[in-house]
């Protein structure tokens, strides 16, 4: 089972950008799902989460107030809208889908799905 990241691409500092995470296979309905990023040389650290109704949602501070994450359970579809982007947002972006619905926490090990990420650029 794997998720589909969608989006990535350059954009210059200040930009916006929206990433798409998709499951053709499975319904995602029940899912918590989390974006996670990894840097160059640096781990892979959380960046937002959305319970699976969409109720819940939770920021790493470093993103607070710039992205922001919504589903359509509809279109089986979790987006990560990223606005004022800064030098240091550039990593691979990964969704994921998390076993317990409410959960919005930031422990990968909550997370039993992966995508295969998709590439950020933010430079001028």
């Amino acid at each position: 089972v794997q998720l589909q990241a969608f989006g990535g691409g350059l954009v210059h500092p200040g930009g916006s950008l929206i990433l798409s995470c998709v499951q053709s296979t499975f319904t995602l309905d029940y899912y918590a799902i989390g974006w996670f990023r990894q840097a160059p040389g640096k781990g892979r650290e959380f960046v937002a989460a959305i319970s699976w109704s969409g109720t819940n949602t939770n920021y790493a501070t470093s993103v607070k107030g710039r992205f922001a994450i919504s589903r359509d359970n509809a279109k089986n579809t979790v987006y990560l809208q990223m606005n004022k982007m800064k030098t240091e947002d550039a990593a691979v972006y990964y969704c994921s889908a998390g076993g317990h619905p409410y959960y919005t926490g930031s422990s990968e090990s909550n997370y039993d799905y992966w995508g295969q990420g998709t590439q950020v650029t933010v430079s001028s």
